[in-house]
């Protein structure tokens, strides 16, 4: 593969990875303005419809799965469904950048998830760096100290679910359509906040929140095409350390929207996070390669 398309995917992925920090930073802002049942549903349907025109265009409607591709896609969707509000209702209640330290640990949680349940090979070199890897997850969520709150353990939860997501990915056929799979997860995560926002009361948002919501939907899809279109275009091992692209995008729409910074103990755990992730990834480039 050429090193301009690598570099290419590179840059996608970091396009992509500035996109979903920016939808999440959207939400934030929803959040002073509307319950959270109501901002999922609302933003949910935006991105239902943008994802369904991509669908259609793709053909992807036109798909025959085996029934063990739509129990794959269905366990992903109901994944996404509880990723999406334990990240959100986190989101809601903690500073940005704190939510998205966290959320760096999902390629170590899919490593150990792999080897646990998908039976792939791991030495005891990756398994020690993803030891080291939750050691920086503690540091970040710094349990028993003033700094810790529930809302840091849904944030964790929020990574599990999203590792169960990825790991029915994984066990998907080639056949599946990308924006098929994108579609059914928009429509579970949509489906579930509007049952619960029926059960409430309903307000009224103001012209700032939906443009807020609106960019939040175009943002996040713009991510998912820039991540689809980096992992075709590049290789895995050059374009996979772009990812962590989000926690610096997510510091400084943080500092420049809510003015929040993390203490020094949060950046040092990303920082030990990060560098156990790329270690483990170069650790399975090279296994792949002997």
């Amino acid at each position: 593969m050429a090193a301009s398309d690598n570099l290419r995917a590179a840059g996608l992925m970091t396009l992509g990875m500035a996109g979903f920090a920016l939808s999440d930073a959207c939400m934030k802002l929803v959040s002073a303005l509307l319950p959270l049942d109501q901002a999922i549903a609302l933003r949910g349907v935006l991105t239902v419809a943008a994802l369904g025109a991509l669908a259609a265009w793709q053909g992807s409607w036109r798909a025959r799965l085996p029934r063990r591709d739509w129990a794959r896609i269905g366990l992903r969707t109901l994944a996404e469904v509880a990723a999406a509000w334990l990240f959100l209702a986190a989101l809601f209640r903690m500073p940005l950048a704190n939510v998205s330290a966290i959320l760096q640990a999902l390629p170590l949680t899919v490593s150990l998830g792999a080897a646990l349940f998908l039976a792939e090979s791991m030495g005891w070199r990756r398994l020690t760096a993803i030891a080291v890897g939750f050691v920086g997850v503690l540091m970040i969520v710094q349990p028993g100290t003033d700094g810790f709150t529930v809302w840091s353990l849904l944030a964790v939860g929020s990574v599990l679910t999203v590792a169960v997501r990825d790991l029915a990915t994984r066990r998907m056929s080639a056949a599946v359509p990308s924006g098929l799979v994108a579609l059914c997860a928009a429509c579970g995560v949509t489906g579930s906040a509007l049952l619960v926002g029926l059960r409430g009361g309903w307000v009224d948002p103001p012209p700032v929140a939906w443009g807020a919501l609106a960019v939040s939907a175009a943002a996040v899809v713009t991510g998912y095409l820039m991540v689809i279109g980096a992992m075709r275009w590049g290789e895995v091992s050059s374009v996979a350390p772009f990812r962590y692209t989000g926690l610096i995008w997510s510091l400084l729409l943080g500092l420049t929207l809510f003015g929040s910074w993390p203490d020094r103990l949060t950046l040092a755990g990303s920082a030990v996070v990060i560098a156990s992730g790329l270690y483990t990834l170069w650790r399975e480039t090279r296994r792949r390669r002997e």
